[in-house]
């Protein structure tokens, strides 16, 4: 059994004196075949201790159905930092932010209408209370109070900079001493009075979030705030993240050293936001919203930080091994783990497809209602939502699909005709009806819900209606395809022309030897990528600027694989690459 405690000159494990040094990795962007190797890396930078989120809505995909195996399985990752030395600090949602999808929040709490997220509504805190039953006790069990490495816990995540409830906060801090927690509980929020006064409570420890070189300023609020504690940034920027249809953003290493060696030099604890960023694998990426404008994540989390997404180190990583060493006068454990080179596996041919109509009866549920609904109405969490009606016009007509989320594909009697972005200034389109009576097609992609700010209600699908002219268009059958099951895909020999895919292609690959790779998507669209059943997650070529998917090792097998690409938009050829590095437009 251990203590860990909070002083006025600093922090105490066991008594005694305890910088923490601390790197984030989030277990559920990694495959759990390299988390030991990223802690080892982690702890071969000169860190002390590894902090990770918890991602509410991968382990309750359905309201009352829990998962912690696999990717899922928090305690293992934990016991893993425990064995190599490690300390842990845990932030156990409900909401996480992270760039994550809705913030960790389940897209099953949009279908209680006007629930109030991050409040002291009590249908929401209902929900969190079956939650933290689940999840609290198992984290409990690994405080270092009772022989484990967690030292400490979060409450909520940045509150200061969305809302003042503290009865919420008070709620989430009871449930958690209420499930078993002992160690000192925290609050991170960005480092002015802005956010620090409305995001924690008084009798509450307190971290800021921040990224620059001027120390005096920002510690400065703190400072005045919480005199008599000691100092500690719960999260340090050393890099940043990527939106679809934006420049690559980074920090370069000069930037970063400057900013890190003054930090350090303060003496005051860190946590490095991200020490590896990692994969939004799946549906999983999140979204900004900001100036009336959706911005969607890429699937790549690799941040620019000490780890690149395939775990490879950077100059940054050698930078903290440096400065850590230097500053706290101790040497590093030598990195000895094995290099893990990329593998060029080459080109893929595509042979086999099938239509996104021939997988509605597979692969989709069927529902029926008279006018369009958001897919959490339905019971759907990601993936594609289909809505079909017949329509007794002809010729030229104003369609109008009012407010979709986020991409919405226009089908007429099967064929293709014009896509909807939700950010496209005029949600009208003019098209051609050509029979008395004609099949309407409304196939709408999710990009991910908003996982930051005041608009995280961000239902998906079409969220309002469809019209022709002031007409309403009723009497829809809505198909819905989370995908989550893509191995009973229809497909067929013959392929389309180039221009006409808007379902799944089929291709394969042999590996004699299993290493990671990266998939060039440069020969495709927009779409899903799924490797051996494994949902890599999504590519938007022509948006950019991510070019490449990563690949793991541990989902290939020795032999013959499988790769399902579900295209949107047509492909430039049937084929794709699959190459030894990332690439960006």
């Amino acid at each position: 059994m251990h203590t860990f405690e909070i002083k006025k000159d600093g922090f105490y494990l066991d008594g005694k004196p305890f910088r923490v040094m601390s790197g984030a990795i989030h277990y559920f962007r990694t495959l759990p075949a390299y988390w030991d190797d990223r802690l080892e890396k982690l702890k071969a930078a000169g860190l002390n201790t590894v902090e990770t989120y918890v991602a509410w809505n991968l382990h309750e995909t359905r309201e009352g159905e829990f998962c912690f195996d696999g990717i899922c399985d928090i305690e293992r990752f934990i016991r893993l930092a425990g064995e190599k030395g490690l300390q842990v600090i845990v932030r156990p949602s409900p909401y996480i932010c992270a760039e994550w999808e809705f913030g960790g929040f389940p897209a099953w709490l949009l279908r209680e209408g006007n629930i109030a997220l991050r409040t002291a509504d009590p249908v929401y805190l209902e929900k969190i209370r079956a939650w933290y039953r689940q999840l609290i006790p198992r984290l409990a069990a690994l405080q270092c109070t009772r022989g484990g490495p967690i030292i400490m816990m979060q409450i909520e995540n940045e509150y200061g900079s969305y809302g003042s409830d503290r009865d919420y906060l008070r709620f989430l801090a009871q449930q958690m001493r209420e499930n078993g927690v002992e160690v000192p509980l925290f609050t991170s929020d960005g480092e002015t009075n802005y956010f620090l006064y409305t995001g924690t409570l008084p009798e509450v420890f307190k971290t800021v979030n921040f990224f620059c070189e001027d120390m005096a300023y920002a510690f400065g609020d703190i400072r005045r705030m919480q005199p008599d504690l000691p100092l500690m940034v719960g999260e340090f920027w050393g890099g940043w993240y990527d939106h679809w249809g934006e420049a690559h953003n980074g920090r370069s290493p000069e930037e970063f050293r400057r900013a890190f060696e003054a930090l350090i030099q303060t003496g005051a604890s860190f946590n490095l936001y991200m020490f590896h960023g990692g994969t939004n694998f799946g549906f999983m990426n999140g979204a900004n919203h900001t100036d009336n404008k959706f911005q969607p994540d890429v699937t790549s989390y690799d941040y620019d930080c000490m780890l690149t997404e395939q775990g490879e180190p950077t100059e940054k990583y050698w930078i903290v091994r440096e400065l850590c060493e230097k500053y706290t006068g101790k040497k590093a454990p030598e990195l000895t783990l094995p290099a893990n080179p990329a593998a060029a596996y080459g080109k893929v041919a595509l042979t086999a497809y099938g239509s996104v109509f021939d997988q509605l009866n597979v692969m989709a549920s069927r529902h029926h209602t008279m006018e369009t609904r958001p897919m959490e109405y339905y019971g759907q969490n990601y993936g594609y939502i289909l809505y079909r009606t017949t329509l007794p016009c002809y010729g030229e007509q104003e369609l109008r699909v009012n407010n979709p989320h986020d991409l919405a594909y226009i089908f007429i009697n099967g064929k293709y005709v014009d896509r909807i972005w939700r950010n496209d200034t005029s949600k009208m389109r003019k098209v051609n009806f050509d029979l008395e009576e004609n099949r309407l097609d409304i196939l709408v992609e999710n990009f991910g819900r908003v996982n930051y700010g005041r608009f995280l209600h961000d239902h998906k699908g079409i969220t309002e209606n469809v019209t022709i002219g002031m007409k309403l268009l009723m009497d829809w059958d809505v198909f819905c395809m989370e995908l989550d099951d893509p191995q009973h895909a229809v497909l067929f020999e013959a392929l389309p022309e180039k221009t006409a895919v808007h379902g799944f292609l089929r291709g394969s690959f042999s590996a004699d030897e299993l290493h990671d790779t990266f998939l060039s998507t440069k020969n495709l669209s927009v779409g899903q990528v799924f490797v051996n059943g494994f949902n890599l997650g999504r590519y938007w070529t022509e948006a950019g600027p991510q070019q490449t998917l990563y690949v793991p090792a541990p989902l290939l097998r020795k032999g013959e694989n499988e790769l399902l690409i579900f295209e949107n938009e047509g492909v430039r050829d049937f084929s794709v690459e699959l190459i030894d590095h990332a690439e960006l437009s």
